[in-house]
């Protein structure tokens, strides 16, 4: 399997556990919601969505509306599938969400990843949030010591690409280390708040919560998407 048909299988889990949905509104979550598979046409979707219930994670059904089933009898076309996810499909969304290797730093992954932060474990989120700095900290590096060595040679438009090339990198570092702080504030409110003696049941029921999102007006994160940031 392709990195790329994986992040999208990751993507359809997660959206799948949200709610069951038809190829349609699959394809427009994915284009609207996530917008890293803008590119991504039926074409894409369906083998990935049969792939999904040859393995047992996903189970085609009938629509659920009468009407559109009649409606589609009398038109001679076929009743919408709606895929639902399964124990298995859930159980394997779930291992995927609490992977933190390479793969999940890199650009598509990381912006897939982070669509679905809020399901995942604070201490995950912490691993990936901090691979990705790393990642991009390494990139960065590079960036500085190739304008280094090239700027002599670069005309002035070059020069000022490079650069917006750079300043997109910085920033994205930027909003890293502020939602690493945050990740590490909310971590030590839990652990020194009187919920620090509650019961382990509902500690863990709280432990992927989005709580730590930083809150502070005008300020935009960046598209870790963003092509100008590869």
């Amino acid at each position: 399997m392709s990195r790329r048909s994986g992040i999208l299988e990751f993507a359809v889990l997660g959206l799948l556990r949200e709610a069951p949905m038809h190829g349609y509104e699959l394809r427009k979550r994915l284009n609207t919601s996530l917008g890293i598979f803008r590119a991504f046409s039926y074409g894409t979707l369906y083998p990935c969505l049969k792939a999904l219930v040859a393995n047992g994670w996903l189970v085609e059904e009938p629509g659920s509306a009468p009407e559109d089933a009649l409606a589609a009898s009398l038109a001679g076309r076929r009743a919408k599938i709606v895929y639902r996810l399964t124990a298995e499909g859930k159980e394997h969304f779930e291992e995927l969400l609490s992977h933190t290797g390479p793969d999940s730093w890199e650009d598509e992954h990381f912006a897939a990843r982070f669509a679905f932060f809020g399901q995942t474990e604070r201490e995950v989120r912490m691993r990936v949030l901090e691979g990705r700095r790393s990642r991009l900290e390494e990139r960065l590096e590079k960036m500085r010591a190739s304008l280094a060595r090239t700027r002599e040679r670069l005309d002035d438009y070059t020069l000022e690409l490079q650069r917006h090339g750079m300043e997109s990198v910085e920033r994205e570092v930027r909003w890293l280390n502020e939602l690493i702080e945050s990740e590490r504030a909310g971590r030590d409110q839990r652990r020194s708040g009187p919920e620090a003696s509650a019961d382990p049941a509902e500690q863990n029921k709280t432990s992927g919560e989005t709580g730590g999102l930083p809150r502070h007006g005008g300020s935009t994160r960046p598209d870790p998407s963003d092509d100008t940031a590869k």
